[in-house]
């Protein structure tokens, strides 16, 4: 089963580190991507640029609304996640509590849904009306 890690960090923690701490802890990303990836787990994910960097874009009666960062009036802020992909929600917690920000953030852990393959349900239809 696929998962979200969402990764809610308070900036200002990061910008009370030392660079020597920043390190470590980039350091500690690192060997955890290699980790999720040892085990098979690993889909994707990325960092995230500051909330300062974001748009957001809603849609009002046919008219684009743009909302540039920081918008959100949390401490914490989306910086990051990786996707899995798991046998259920043990593990992904396992992984989630093993992300380095846990320990000054929180993750939150989202299960990706599944739609079925179009293509496949079609030819199946196809299939079952050809008897």
């Amino acid at each position: 089963m696929r998962y979200l890690l969402l990764i809610y960090d308070d900036p200002e923690a990061w910008g009370a580190m030392s660079p020597e701490e920043t390190g470590e802890v980039m350091k500690e990303y690192f060997e955890y991507s290699n980790w999720l990836e040892g085990k098979g787990w690993f889909q994707g994910g990325n960092a995230l640029q500051p909330t300062q960097t974001a748009t957001t874009v809603r849609s009002r009666d046919g008219e684009r609304l743009l909302t540039d960062g920081p918008f959100a009036e949390t401490k914490e802020q989306l910086g990051g996640y990786y996707l899995i992909d798991v046998p259920g929600l043990d593990e992904a917690l396992e992984a989630a509590e093993r992300i380095p920000s846990a320990r000054i953030g929180s993750i939150e852990v989202r299960p990706v849904m599944e739609f079925p393959d179009e293509q496949a349900a079609a030819e199946s239809a196809a299939a079952e009306a050809r008897g």
